[in-house]
């Protein structure tokens, strides 16, 4: 009868509605990334002028995620990801739709303002649902993001082979984000656990705990922007001329990565968030050794395969304390994934400026720095603030495995 009970206050249909929007947004940010190269050709860039496009990208996330973070005390983690939601399809096929220049940089501001306001709710509203479902299911939802980023990168290569256009390479595939976000978003996105007054949401001086998880982001998103931006190039400069090998350690590193954070939840569950945070620290810390360590492509693929399994779980547990450490959960889940994001800014252009100084090999050095102060203090500062699983019937567990 308890059990019965119990299984009617799992929020199964918000759970899994959002898990459509993180695969959604996943999705369209993996066609983007394809579609950059034309975007870049079809307005005739320089790579400094398209470097400053993207920046354009990067700035409207920055600006908008604190303030998604004021958003949902407002209308509730549900309904404000619905909206969100609504806007990144408008402004997701903008920048393949901009005929000069100006307009591309207009575009891409308004996508990264809605893309970074949209992460920083759904990731509050899983945060919410997490709660309400009393076991560590983050992963879930950030592993639905990376299977959408691969699922819109293939997808966007086959339009492009079948010959479709520049605006058609962002319009077909925001057809299939609009079905899957307003078909969330009219099923299940709702308000999930208490409300909380919209003056406890401004913008307070950020406790120590929310500090410290913040860092932790930085770093770990730090390492992520850093492999994705500087792997092919170590690649090929420093270990092989071959541009075919060039791609296989980032190719190596989401694999693993989006892997990983399929399992990620029963990882939790079994061992703990501070376990699965310090212990993905040296997963992170050892993969980065063996590349830098041991020249060859082969111990490199393998090293970077490392470097994405022990990340995978790490930024979703702190995206989960942090939505624990304020009032609300997007409050907290806007200030870590803020710094975070900066993180994933700074890492490429600090590998980039410590190459020039001192080589590519020694620059990469820094990552393997912070990967050890995630190892070290990653699990003292998520303990107390993520989740942890309860005790539960077997029919509780069979459900927490969806």
């Amino acid at each position: 009868m308890t059990a019965s009970v119990v299984l009617h206050h799992k929020p199964l249909k918000e759970r899994f509605a959002t898990v459509a929007v993180f695969f959604a947004n996943g999705f369209a940010i993996g066609a983007w990334a394809v579609e950059v190269p034309r975007v870049k050709d079809h307005l005739a860039l320089s790579d400094t002028a398209l470097g400053i496009a993207l920046f354009a990208f990067a700035l409207g996330a920055i600006v908008a995620m604190p303030m998604a973070g004021r958003l949902a005390p407002r209308l509730g983690s549900g309904r404000a990801t619905a909206l969100l939601g609504v806007l990144f399809i408008v402004t997701f096929p903008l920048p393949a739709l901009a005929p000069s220049y100006p307009l591309l940089c207009v575009a891409l501001l308004l996508f990264g303002a809605t893309n970074g306001a949209l992460d920083v709710s759904m990731n509050g509203h899983a945060s919410a649902i997490e709660t309400e479902w009393r076991a560590p299911i983050m992963s879930s939802f950030h592993a639905a993001w990376s299977a959408g980023g691969l699922s819109g990168a293939a997808i966007g290569t086959l339009i492009q082979r079948l010959g479709v256009g520049v605006a058609g390479g962002l319009l077909v595939p925001d057809v299939l984000v609009g079905v899957l976000i307003v078909g969330a978003a009219l099923a299940a996105l709702r308000a999930i656990g208490p409300r909380v007054e919209a003056a406890s949401a401004g913008f307070a001086m950020p406790s120590s705990a929310v500090m410290k998880l913040a860092a932790l982001a930085f770093l770990c998103m730090m390492m992520e922007g850093a492999v994705a931006d500087w792997s092919a190039v170590f690649l090929r400069s420093v270990l092989t001329r071959d541009p075919a090998s060039a791609g296989l350690g980032y190719s190596a590193f989401a694999l693993s990565m989006a892997a990983c954070r399929v399992v990620g939840d029963a990882s939790v569950r079994r061992l703990g968030p501070s376990t699965v945070v310090s212990l993905g620290g040296l997963l992170a810390a050892t993969g980065l050794a063996l590349v830098l360590g041991l020249p060859g492509v082969v111990t490199a693929v393998a090293g970077f395969a490392l470097i994405g399994i022990g990340l995978a779980n790490v930024v979703p547990v702190i995206f989960s304390a942090a939505g624990r450490s304020t009032p609300t959960p997007a409050v907290g889940v806007s200030m870590a994934a803020t710094t975070g994001y900066a993180g994933f800014l700074v890492g490429p252009p600090v590998i980039g400026f410590g190459a020039g100084l001192f080589g590519l090999r020694l620059a990469l050095c820094v990552l393997l720095l912070a990967a050890l102060v995630v190892a070290l203090v990653g699990g003292k500062a998520v303990r107390g603030h993520a989740l942890h699983a309860k005790a539960a019937s077997p029919e509780e567990h069979s459900l927490d495995e969806c």
